[in-house]
């Protein structure tokens, strides 16, 4: 995927089979609008579709303030019912494409992550963020509510009784308290955010991208289900890693004492 395609979005590769994805309008906090939610949409949508040589996302913000401030409200003041309905089409259609993305997604949270931008990190499949991270989801204060997830995800991720304390209050919360209720897996200095979270990435990528993607579906399908139903969906998950031959590979290196060389096949 080439960055001439996306004006609001930097892509890089600083890792064998690992996309890095920045939010890239430093100017404004990173807050997404039209252009950026449509890059998103395009970024995720294509890796659903091809994701070719890539085995696991990271998605940070540029600078060293904010991960993503919201949606840009400059661009949204004065909007018709219409347009503003119009462009939310497009927000919902990003955040779907992010929450159905096959592929391992890790938010490096590197600072302010409002609204929107809280709801972009609470998408992700983990999240870790910077000592200097901060987390709202403030749209009750502007006459609107969570619209891309974040009702459902963070409720899923902090419980119902915090989720409706944090929505219904626009309240903002630390790194810390993100951490210590769930949201957030772990905490970096801001100048390790990046290289740890790429580490993690990597260890992620190493490993046998069918049973990644597999085991990644598993957990996430099988908390919507019943436990016998989880368990069916997970034999089956189980069954299409059979006949890889990365599993081949994977019992052959490990008798071998040797690290396995996964292929995706």
């Amino acid at each position: 995927m080439s960055n001439e395609l996306y004006s609001t979005l930097k892509l890089e590769m600083p890792a064998d089979h690992i996309q890095l994805v920045t939010l890239n309008r430093v100017e404004v906090a990173n807050a997404f609008n039209t252009q950026m939610a449509t890059d998103l949409m395009h970024v995720f949508e294509n890796l659903a579709l091809d994701s070719g040589e890539i085995r696991c996302v990271v998605l940070t913000g540029a600078g060293e303030k904010a991960f993503c401030a919201g949606g840009d409200l400059k661009q949204r003041d004065g909007m018709s019912n219409e347009d503003w309905t119009r462009q939310h089409r497009v927000y919902e259609r990003m955040i779907r494409a992010i929450l159905d993305c096959p592929l391992p997604l890790i938010a490096a949270v590197n600072g302010a992550a409002y609204g929107g931008g809280c709801e972009l990190a609470a998408a992700a499949d983990f999240v870790y963020a910077s000592s200097n991270a901060s987390f709202a989801m403030t749209e009750t204060s502007l006459g609107i509510i969570p619209g891309a997830g974040g009702t459902q995800t963070l409720a899923r991720a902090l419980g119902e009784r915090r989720a409706k304390e944090l929505i219904l209050a626009a309240t903002r919360f630390s790194a810390e308290d993100a951490y210590t209720w769930g949201l957030v897996n772990a905490i970096h200095a801001p100048q390790q955010l990046l290289e740890e979270s790429i580490k993690v990435a990597a260890r992620i990528a190493a490993n046998a991208p069918v049973a990644v993607r597999q085991a990644k579906q598993a957990i996430h399908r099988g908390l919507q289900m019943s436990l016998a139903d989880g368990l069916g969906f997970e034999i089956e998950a189980y069954h299409r890693t059979v006949p890889t031959r990365d599993r081949v590979e994977g019992v052959k290196a490990f008798n071998e004492k040797r690290r396995p060389n996964f292929t995706g096949e």
